[in-house]
């Protein structure tokens, strides 16, 4: 159990670093071109929430295979923890996104 479980926390830090990690270097490349940091930052950090998910489940298409063969097999236990491990990347994912909202939105 405690490997799914650590699975799963890499899973939601992965994706919440990259949306994270995405979005304030692009902060950072917003001062450098003189365009205004807080919307770029915003831009790619709704941008990146969908490529931080695919990094975070494995970059590939084998957790949607995983889930396909294994219901068709009628392994339901395995699909359903593939399934709560891309849940757990949006999660990070979203959760990324809305600090970086809340971030440009509290120096107004």
């Amino acid at each position: 159990m405690s490997e799914i479980y650590a699975k799963a926390v890499f899973c939601f830090f992965i994706a919440f670093g990259v949306v994270m990690g995405g979005a304030l270097l692009a902060g950072m490349g917003a001062v450098f071109a003189w365009l205004p940091p807080k919307d770029e930052m915003l831009k790619v950090a709704t941008n990146l929430k969908i490529w931080a998910l695919v990094a975070a489940v494995g970059g590939t298409i084998d957790p949607i295979r995983v889930i396909e063969s294994n219901v068709m097999e009628g392994h339901i236990s395995i699909a359903v923890r593939q399934i709560a491990f891309i849940l757990f990347a949006f999660l990070g994912a979203h959760m990324g996104t809305e600090l970086i909202q809340w971030m440009c939105r509290s120096g107004r």
